[in-house]
């Protein structure tokens, strides 16, 4: 692995554990992370009440960076891996949805709920 990618696998990494303790503070248990599937990764896992979010983090070296971070083809992939993944934490009939967390430095992260509406 290049330097470049490792530097950025530990952004990710990161931007991954903030997004994690932003969601604790709005009340979001988070079930996983990094869950891997055939269709792609889900960052994070979390769940509020009867819902489950499936999780999309990204992180951008400045805020203007961010318009650009998420487009309908991530969201696609997060949206078919969630579907694999439905069946392991959706166990209780729960609603579940897509989520975006953006986050840049020296903003605060940006939470955009239901942001896939496939």
């Amino acid at each position: 692995m290049t330097a470049a990618r490792q530097a950025a696998e530990a952004r990710g990494r990161r931007g991954e554990r903030l997004a994690a303790w932003y969601l604790r503070l709005k009340g979001w248990r988070i079930l996983d992370s990094r869950v891997r599937t055939p269709a792609g990764e889900v960052d994070l896992v979390a769940k509020r009440g009867a819902l489950i979010a499936f999780v999309e983090v990204k992180v951008r070296a400045t805020a203007a960076e961010l318009d650009f971070a998420i487009d309908e083809r991530r969201l696609a992939r997060v949206a078919a891996a969630a579907e694999i993944l439905m069946p392991r934490y959706a166990t209780q009939g729960e609603d579940i949805r897509i989520d975006v967390v953006l986050i840049a430095p020296g903003k605060r992260p940006q939470h955009i709920e239901n942001a896939w509406i496939g």
